[in-house]
């Protein structure tokens, strides 16, 4: 068997120097006659003008240009394509490695399986088979450089873990010594990477170099010593982003630090953590600044990373100050807030109001917000990402750039993630000050920031004359969130009252809200679809409250459980409901859809029937048995009398407006009530209720056929004047 695989080699290898030196006799015929086609056009190119010469290079200039003049009205967009396009193109040689690389290691498991070789052996196999790859790949770099980087790779990994195998498995190195050969392995393949000038091979550097401390730990927490390395690794990795302009390498970075910092913060919270933390924040602004200082502006990447170590830096630096009950938490929010100061000050100063003065100046404002209410022990992680959705939206807005907008709709939801579960505390916590507590002042910065967004939101939408479903449904959860915050304060500070308080406060509360977002509708500029939603809660829950709440209130007061002033309390609701039917829906497109009229019908008619039974109770109940009786005296008599009248004004509304909807309720209203009458209330009055409830019900169903009749005939009249002239001509 051995003997077939070492001929099955040598064919291999026979195969590959033919192909080889076919390969090289192809290129040279090529290049024999490029150099003939070169020679016979020089004269020819040599009369050309210039735009002929270079007519790609043109349009390349004039697009710049045209993009350049462009560059205030057009959005920029952030392209990752040519990821994908080196994925595509490489993907054969990154599985050919990535297949090696196993192949390998199948075969010293194989040779371990069968005891060919001992644990130093299975060592050396390993460093030689990466060592040999490596300079595999150096051999090839001339000709083939993305080739030879992604070979060298490849030898990179074979080393780390071979390192790392060695040490755990084999217990050959002591863990200083493999941390020494894995600090030796990343700067080795860092010096090829600068050398070779490959950003793909200080990509392998860089994950192989964070990964070394997983690679080689032994469980215990020795954590100074793995972020001073991991600082030395960030140091260089700043000084190869400086030279080489890689941008990648800083993210990946970013990334890996960021994951073993806020792990060590949550897992050991240790005040030296906070050097960490400030060394870590001045490599990444440094990082970010890079174009700024060199080129003048900031691109879309460095502005996200401006964002994303400033607001890192202080979840982890607050975090661990209060944990350890250190004092002032705000000193590092405020600290990082004057280095974006001093640029915000630079800018100024040089009278540059571009994009980079807003964005310093949204960094510094956010900062010294969050610094605020972090003071008032708000809850960190929610007022952090409320603040900072807020300055991604306002970024948005002044850069045009879609990956603002993008995190935004990431972050967003999270923000409402972490505000339910600070509402989630109201629960077990007991004596919370009135309104200066940490729930209520968590709920009111982020309250603050949707207010912030949704104006934010009105002027993009005032330049851009559209909304966007996402837009409409962002309006609508943050309505909802302001609406929770405010009510769950509330209730919690009367949470020792009964039930049915509760509920009325709760529901007066609702309907006001409601109410006041109506009426400032325009200002706010709510859509249409969101207005109709509005309406059509706040009519459904007068019906409700009026049944649930106010029968609740009045059989209290009755019991003598409350106070008849909770009675008027709950009675407030009428004027927010008056004010709507009278002042806000004449105005608005409610009635477009015709299940709005009878819905409207039915909140006047619960509302009048239900008050004035409320009323009647009040006035003539002395206990809870006497309330029974007059309910149902109430039920038989007055309330027929009470839906009778309100149908005839249905019926003389909708034939005097013209809304139909109107005449349709009230005639089926008046069916309802004739219906009653006649299957349930006969049977239950005596005589006299019998009588009077007959002959008032008469009346007024005599007075409405009139009333009826009386406007069919003025319509007719007024049709008939009309024609008359026509007629006549």
């Amino acid at each position: 068997m051995y003997i077939l695989i070492i001929i099955l080699l040598i064919i291999i290898i026979i195969l590959f120097r033919s192909l080889n030196k076919r390969i090289r006799n192809l290129e040279n015929e090529i290049s024999k006659i490029r150099e003939e086609q070169t020679g016979n056009r020089k004269e020819e190119i040599k009369d050309l003008p210039e735009r002929q010469l270079f007519p790609l290079s043109e349009e390349i200039f004039e697009e710049k240009e045209r993009s350049h003049d462009n560059k205030n009205t057009e959005e920029p967009n952030v392209k990752i394509s040519p990821v994908f396009d080196f994925l595509k193109q490489n993907a054969l040689a990154i599985a050919g490695i990535f297949t090696l690389v196993l192949g390998i290691g199948y075969f010293v498991k194989y040779a371990i399986d069968n005891n060919w070789l001992g644990e130093v052996s299975r060592a050396a196999i390993g460093f030689a088979a990466g060592a040999g790859i490596i300079t595999t790949g150096h051999f090839l770099r001339k000709n083939y450089t993305v080739f030879a980087s992604i070979i060298t790779g490849g030898g990179i990994a074979v080393l780390y873990f071979t390192t790392t195998i060695a040490f755990r498995e084999y217990h050959l190195f002591s863990q200083n010594a493999a941390f020494s050969i894995t600090c030796f392995v990343t700067l080795v393949s860092i010096f090829l990477s600068y050398y070779y000038k490959s950003e793909i091979l200080i990509i392998f550097s860089l994950f192989g170099g964070f990964l070394a401390p997983l690679m080689i730990s032994t469980g215990q927490s020795n954590y100074p010593f793995l972020f001073i390395y991991i600082t030395v690794i960030n140091t260089g990795m700043l000084a190869i982003a400086f030279l080489k302009k890689w941008k990648s390498i800083g993210w990946i970075s970013f990334i890996f630090t960021c994951i073993y910092l806020f792990y060590w913060t949550l897992t050991k919270t240790e005040i030296n953590t906070v050097y960490f933390y400030v060394i870590s924040y001045i490599i990444f602004y440094a990082f970010a600044l890079q174009n700024y200082f060199t080129q003048k502006k900031l691109l879309p990447t460095d502005i996200l990373m401006l964002i994303l170590v400033n607001f890192t830096g202080i979840i982890g630096t607050v975090f661990i100050f209060k944990q350890l009950q250190y004092d002032p938490v705000i000193i590092f929010p405020v600290a990082f807030a004057i280095i974006n100061g001093i640029l915000l000050y630079r800018e100024h100063s040089e009278k540059k109001f571009g994009s980079a003065h807003s964005i310093f100046s949204g960094i510094a404002v956010s900062l010294i917000t969050a610094a605020f209410a972090l003071q008032f022990s708000t809850h960190l992680i929610t007022t952090v990402w409320a603040i900072e959705s807020t300055l991604l939206l306002f970024i948005w807005k002044k850069t045009r750039l879609s990956i603002f907008r993008n995190f935004f709709y990431i972050l967003f939801p999270l923000v409402i993630i972490a505000q339910i579960m600070t509402w989630v505390e109201y629960i077990n916590s007991r004596n919370l000050k009135i309104i200066f507590n940490p729930v209520f002042l968590t709920s009111l910065v982020t309250v603050i920031t949707i207010f912030i967004n949704l104006s934010l939101l009105r002027k993009i939408h005032q330049k851009q004359k559209d909304s966007s479903f996402f837009e409409n449904l962002f309006s609508a959860v943050s309505y909802a969130v302001i609406y929770i915050a405010i009510l769950s304060e509330i209730i919690y500070h009367i949470s020792d009252e009964p039930m049915i308080i509760i509920f009325t406060i709760g529901m007066l509360f609702t309907l006001y809200f409601i109410f006041i977002i109506l009426l400032f509708r325009k200002r706010l500029e709510i859509a249409k679809i969101l207005e109709y939603g509005l309406l059509y809660i706040f009519f459904s829950l007068i019906i409700l409250n009026t049944i649930i709440a106010g029968s609740g209130i009045i059989t209290r007061i009755i019991m003598k459980n409350v106070d008849l002033n909770y009675y008027f309390m709950y009675g407030l609701y009428l004027i927010p409901l008056i004010f709507t039917i009278i002042k806000i829906i004449p105005h608005s497109s409610f009635f477009t859809i015709k299940l709005s009229y009878w819905l409207l019908v039915t909140a006047i008619v619960t509302a009048v029937s239900m008050e004035t039974h409320h009323i009647y109770l009040l006035t003539f109940s002395e206990n809870i048995v006497g309330m029974k009786k007059l309910q149902e005296y109430f039920t038989l008599l007055y309330l027929p009398i009470i839906w009778a009248i309100l149908a005839s004004i249905f019926i003389y509304k909708g034939l005097k407006t013209d809304a139909r909807e109107y005449a349709k309720a009230g005639f089926a209203l008046l069916g309802v009530t004739i219906v009653k009458l006649y299957l349930y209330d006969v049977w239950k009055m005596d005589n006299v209720s019998r009588i009077i409830a007959f002959i008032i019900l008469g009346f007024i169903l005599l007075l409405s056929s009139f009333l009826f009749q009386r406007l069919k005939n003025i319509v007719v009249t007024m049709v008939e004047k009309k024609e008359e002239p026509d007629k006549t001509t």
